[in-house]
């Protein structure tokens, strides 16, 4: 949607006069109402300003585009003003605003705000572009420049993607992928993203299917998969196989789909790439034959860990909540169940997190064992939960916790694998009892002797004496154990060393370890927020398109999402990474040391209401941000030519 289709000369002010943020939002408010866009005013302006609660939409540069999606607007459309003197917007870069975009999107779910807010925001970049618009004199020029803008940015931009489609509809996708990472929130679509961008480059078509958080999108269909040359598997977790039967597959890490596209489409277009066979069920997954065994167990462990997440965060946050609105009772034995609201929450977030355990073996052992193994694997983490012996009376006894279900999950997997292969044999007319019958049969009842007689009772015993470690830690070792988890969340921004400390503390909340888990987290929001600082305050070290990753950095950081760092490690690693991992550990280690505590294991900046000592948090997270900052800019010198 071209922003001149949304953008009328009646909601035009080009001698702005305002004194204020809340004067120049009211005023912006008043000019889409002239636009004959809104059905009820007072609902909208409050549905701007709620906007602006989450964050300034002050973007820098002299530039402020609020906006807001709501049920009182009838259409999408656009107000604009410019403030000759600027006006003071809260801006991140602190500098005042002399030109405001305000959006008005209706309540539907094509996100029509998040186009538009798009393509002002590429246009505005151009700084010719900017100085038009603040020096047009009548509303008919000032559309005008707009319109002159969006034909010479985007024109050439529509017509050959018309083209790319138009080819791929007629002849087929070159290329085709799928990407996957464990939580299935940066990784994926950064990998997504660099596959298309480079494609587009080398000339060739290509379409990527991202298994996300949120499902499956973009998915392949079997036409696509028929036509195409070759299929990219860029994933860190279990990909589904069984359809790509017959054609190159390239399988690798979802880091090369980020780091290395062009070596990827280059071998994919090589014609060197082999025939994938698939060995038939359609929960295949991506193990593919001659994948190193440690691989193997590290996608395996991702794919319980992805599928754990959900019920950990979801879980861990209400039962945060209920700590939050039941502060009368602290320290109190009802505490977060002392009021009716409190004890909802509490009770949908333990159920939620008590599913941890179990999840995590199952989708283990499912990545190990296919589908049979699911059932046998969820049993081994409800049995590491409860710490069932036969040894001991109830009351005594003790659970193995994670590791019970970390190795119950892997078990239960390659137990699954030996009966498959025991039962290989078995007559045919008996080949229909297997998934009804044998299979759950021999799984759980393998499964639960081994859980019960020989990973319980040493894994309990190791489960105990950890947490008892870790709560009769003295300050020292407290901070040293920061300084630890802290610099892991930023070694490898979302890979094996980062996710297994998220993964450590998240197991830490479920046995009352609270402050490992603040440590953590403030450890992964460290990395994003430095490098930003350093790209605000020390603009002459980077790149053009560097920079303008800037606000873009401060929000995944503030966010708790770590992987915000990737781009600048991939392209400078020898001077992003150490002053990173320096700066995470400081933070962790300060946040230990101040006896900072998170019931919540993600969310960042949003839970900060239930992060026991929030404000020595905040200091801890900024003194780790500026160590991070500083050691960039120490190692970084500035570049010759502004790029």
């Amino acid at each position: 949607m071209k922003i001149t289709d949304l953008l009328k000369k009646e909601s035009i002010e080009l001698n702005g006069n305002v004194q204020t943020k809340e004067e120049a939002i009211n005023q912006m408010v008043s000019l889409m109402v002239k636009g004959g866009n809104i059905q009820d005013v007072e609902i909208y302006r409050k549905g701007v300003f709620a906007r602006e609660e989450e964050g300034t939409t002050g973007i820098g540069e002299g530039i402020a585009i609020p906006h807001a999606k709501s049920d009182a607007v009838k259409a999408p459309g656009l107000a604009a003003m410019v403030v000759p003197q600027g006006v003071d917007y809260e801006a991140l870069d602190d500098e005042p605003v002399h030109l405001i975009f305000l959006i008005a999107a209706p309540n539907t779910k094509d996100n029509v705000h998040l186009d538009v807010l798009s393509r002002l925001s590429t246009l505005l970049m151009d700084d010719s572009f900017r100085e038009n618009l603040l020096k047009a004199e009548t509303p008919e020029e000032f559309l005008g420049y707009v319109d002159q803008a969006e034909k010479e940015k985007f024109a050439e931009e529509e017509r050959k993607a018309k083209e790319e489609e138009e080819t791929a509809r007629t002849t087929g996708f070159q290329i085709l992928a799928v990407t996957a990472c464990p939580t299935g929130i940066a990784h994926t679509y950064m990998a997504a993203e660099s596959l298309e961008k480079k494609a587009k480059e080398m000339g060739c078509t290509i379409k990527v299917e991202t298994n996300g958080s949120g499902g499956d999108k973009n998915v392949l269909t079997a036409e696509e998969i028929a036509a195409c040359q070759c299929i990219i598997v860029a994933a860190d977790k279990e990909v589904r196989m069984a359809r790509f039967d017959g054609k190159p597959v390239l399988v690798t890490k979802v880091a090369d789909g980020i780091n290395k596209p062009e070596e990827l489409i280059t071998r994919a277009l090589s014609g060197s790439v082999p025939v994938y066979h698939s060995k038939g069920g359609e929960e295949e997954t991506s193990s593919v034959e001659g994948e190193s065994l440690g691989r193997k167990i590290y996608k395996s462990l991702m794919n319980g860990v992805s599928h754990m997440l959900p019920f950990v965060i979801g879980g861990g946050i209400l039962i945060a909540l209920s700590y939050l609105v039941d502060g009368a009772n602290a320290g109190t034995a009802d505490f977060g169940n002392g009021t009716p609201l409190a004890h909802f929450l509490n009770l949908a977030g333990n159920t939620s997190f008590s599913m941890m355990f179990p999840i995590l073996a199952g989708f283990i052992a499912m990545a190990v064992g296919d589908r049979p193994a699911l059932m046998p694997g969820i049993v081994a983490g409800l049995l590491a939960k409860a710490g069932t012996s036969v040894f001991l009376p109830e009351d005594q006894w003790i659970a193995s916790g994670f590791f019970g279900a970390l190795a119950g999950g892997f078990i239960a997997g390659y137990l699954m694998v030996l009966i498959k292969k025991l039962l290989e044999k078995l007559p045919k007319p008996l080949e229909g009892t297997k998934p009804v019958l044998l299979y759950p049969f021999l799984g759980l009842l393998g499964i639960s002797a081994i859980m019960i007689f020989l990973i319980n009772p040493p894994l309990g015993a190791f489960n105990t004496w950890l947490n008892n470690s870790l709560a009769g830690m003295g300050e020292s070792s407290k901070i040293l154990l920061g300084i630890v988890l802290g610099g892991m969340m930023s070694i490898d921004f979302g890979g094996p060393f980062n996710k297994a400390a998220y993964v450590f503390g998240t197991a830490s909340i479920a046995s009352g370890q609270f402050d490992i888990m603040a440590a953590v987290m403030i450890g992964g929001m460290t990395p994003p927020i430095g490098i930003a600082l350093a790209t605000t305050f020390f603009k002459n070290r980077f790149t053009k398109s560097e920079r303008q990753t800037t606000v873009t950095n401060y929000i995944m950081g503030l966010s708790f999402i770590t992987e915000g760092a990737i781009p600048f490690a991939a392209s400078d690693p020898l001077r992003i990474i150490p002053p990173c991992v320096v700066g995470s550990a400081v933070a962790g280690a300060l946040s230990m040391a101040f006896g900072c505590g998170s019931r919540a294991p993600h969310g960042g900046l949003f839970v900060i209401g239930i992060i026991e000592n929030a404000p020595m948090f905040l200091v801890a997270l900024v003194a780790g941000a500026v160590v991070t900052m500083i050691g960039i800019v120490l190692l970084k010198r500035p570049l010759k030519e502004e790029a």
